[in-house]
């Protein structure tokens, strides 16, 4: 009876071993992710041109003088602020200064033979040229009586053919004396007064232009601003020699600096003359405003693409020339456009570009999308998901497709931003902890 009875109790057992050998455990719950979501909208967004650039002043003026000439002196140093006109150096100049002196003395010469030639000299002639007409003249009817009186006579028979022909003769000689003397009037009356005037005249004119030719030349060693700026670079000392080749100074305007973008032809397409930019520092300053000032018409052969200039104001010269900026030019705006949080978009393994929607079970799915245009904050999303669902904007990454999700409340943290907090306070209790124990381990020692 013993033995059956033990028998019995180990099949038994035996069966319960079995019995829980082949039994599976239960299976563990899926855990549930906690995420932000955002919903997709209809609304406008920027079409936004990103590019690098370099700074270029406003204005700028390598000036190299125009005569070669020690450097007398300068008036200004590098970082100085001029204005228009302003005399920055002087060069050596003696030599010019006498070369003018002369000119002007054969200036004022010329000058005074002109007056000379039309208040002196021809009144002069035309007054001997009238009287030798008239005396020509006297002389001419004193002749013409003579002849008409030897002719009675010798029509009477009281006068001798040889007494009336030397009259006939000395009346011809009168006659023609007469006529040269009023051909030479005439010539002084019509031509000749005006044309002596016309040579002193012009006389005058060359002898101006020398004068002032050379006063040219005293003012060129005389260096001077073409505009308001600031000198950026003065190269020469005083005393060296400055020559017509080389620059003196240079002057550069930057109350307004350019940003000058060789853009991609595809970028450079909705660009245009007016749009809103912004420029940012590459040394983390802060950005400026401007406005697209030039798209240039043809691209480069070489580069093959389209330079862009971006104007903007540049008060206290905090952008300095030959600087680097990034770019940001306003090209477009899409109204009506689908759009959704830039933290929203992601990439899977096949590199695709996905987003992960959350239904209204609060499951995830994983769409694949076309992104349009980018702001930093938004983006346009072209195809793959339409306005009213709900997209992933926090906590997405590494979240698998059609994963159960948890949609946390507006101002919730997040795991992470939990544990990171509480980590915080655990320093702060630890910090005012050794602070209290400070006293108590000094009071140990009194």
């Amino acid at each position: 009876m013993r033995t059956r009875l033990r028998f019995a109790c180990n099949a038994f057992l035996s069966l319960t071993v079995a019995v829980a050998g082949c039994s599976k455990p239960a299976p563990e719950p899926q855990p549930i992710a906690p995420v932000q979501v955002a919903p997709v909208i209809r609304g406008s967004i920027r079409v936004i041109v990103n590019a690098e650039a370099v700074l270029f002043p406003r204005e700028q003026a390598n000036i190299v003088p125009k005569v070669t000439a020690p450097v007398k002196r300068f008036l200004v140093n590098r970082g100085d602020h001029v204005k228009q006109g302003q005399l920055l150096a002087e060069l050596e100049n003696r030599d010019l200064v006498a070369s003018a002196q002369e000119s002007r003395g054969q200036y004022e010469q010329a000058a005074s033979n002109l007056r000379s030639t039309a208040g002196a000299v021809v009144p002069e002639q035309l007054t001997k040229a009238q009287t030798d007409v008239a005396a020509a003249r006297a002389a001419m009817d004193a002749a013409k009586k003579l002849l008409d009186n030897r002719q009675q006579l010798f029509e009477q028979g009281a006068l001798a053919r040889k007494l009336v022909d030397e009259a006939q003769v000395g009346y011809a000689q009168a006659r023609a004396q007469f006529e040269t003397a009023q051909q030479h009037l005439q010539a002084l009356q019509s031509v000749g007064k005006e044309e002596q005037i016309k040579t002193a005249a012009a006389q005058v004119e060359s002898a101006k232009g020398r004068y002032d030719a050379s006063q040219a030349q005293v003012t060129y060693s005389e260096i001077r601003s073409p505009f308001a700026g600031v000198v950026t670079d003065r190269p020469l000392y005083p005393g060296e020699l400055a020559t017509t080749g080389a620059p003196l100074l240079t002057v550069m305007d930057v109350s307004k600096i350019v940003a000058r973008i060789n853009m991609a032809q595809d970028q450079a397409r909705d660009v245009k003359v007016g749009n809103e930019a912004t420029m940012t520092p590459s040394d983390g300053g802060d950005p400026v405003t401007g406005k697209v000032t030039v798209v240039s018409p043809a691209a480069d052969a070489n580069s093959t693409t389209v330079q862009v200039w971006v104007t903007a104001d540049n008060p206290g010269e905090r952008l300095r020339a030959g600087q680097s900026v990034h770019v940001s030019i306003v090209a477009a705006t899409i109204d009506g456009a689908t759009i959704i949080p830039a933290p929203a978009v992601h990439s899977n393994a096949e590199g695709e570009t996905i987003v992960l929607v959350v239904d209204d079970k609060n499951v995830a799915h994983e769409k694949v999308v076309e992104i349009g245009a980018k702001e930093p904050e938004m983006v346009q999303v072209v195809s793959g998901v339409a306005p009213g669902e709900r997209v992933i904007t926090v906590g997405g990454v590494g979240l698998e497709d059609k994963a159960r999700v948890r949609v946390m409340k507006p101002g919730e943290k997040g795991p992470g931003e939990k544990e990171e907090k509480d980590d915080d306070d655990q320093d702060t209790k630890d910090t005012k902890g050794t602070k209290a124990g400070t006293p108590e381990k000094k009071d140990g020692k009194n």
